[in-house]
């Protein structure tokens, strides 16, 4: 006699499909075999040791693991690495130049930012994206295009001083 709760297990696994995905991250194509359901965030870190872009709440609610994609803010635990291909993508690691720190990087160090510094590379995505869509008006203004951004230690106002800081410096990148 045929156990009906072990035949209903193996029979209600999901399959696991697998497709080839081809990512431009940080203006060079990695080319990958990747379970369909692997996040973007889980591709990046896991796969191609991009490791600068964090794993927080893994639901979208801290922007820990913020990255930029055809240069607009996406939470990277809740976009499948399958959406993204195709796409440009830029992680914390891409944001440095030849000359150094990327004007952002800059302010968020003299401002000190940063504390613990888990949050700070999406901080830091999040930020470069306020100041490309004009969002820099104010210091409420920063505070609200900044909310989905926790910080455990509190280095709220360091931040937007940083983000003040890049916007008056024309903390733009052409390639964002």
């Amino acid at each position: 006699m045929t156990d009906v709760a072990s035949r209903r297990d193996v029979d209600e696994r999901p399959a696991i499909i697998e497709r080839v995905v081809t990512l431009d991250v940080n203006g060079r194509p990695y080319t990958l075999r990747l379970d369909t359901r692997v996040t973007l965030l889980d591709a990046l870190r896991d796969r191609l040791g991009l490791v600068g872009t964090k794993k927080g709440c893994d639901q979208g609610a801290c922007g820990a693991c913020t990255v930029h994609v055809d240069g607009r803010r996406v939470l990277s635990c809740l976009t499948l690495a399958a959406q993204a291909e195709g796409r440009a993508i830029t992680t914390i690691e891409g944001v440095s130049g030849p000359d150094g720190p990327h004007p952002v990087q800059q302010a968020f160090m003299e401002h000190d930012g940063f504390q613990c510094g888990f949050c700070t590379p999406g901080q830091i995505m999040s930020a470069m994206a306020l100041l490309a869509e004009g969002r820099a008006g104010s210091d409420e203004e920063i505070r609200e295009f900044m909310s989905g951004n926790l910080c455990r230690c509190g280095a709220y106002p360091n931040i937007v001083a940083a983000v003040r800081e890049a916007a008056s410096r024309g903390g733009l990148d052409a390639d964002l």
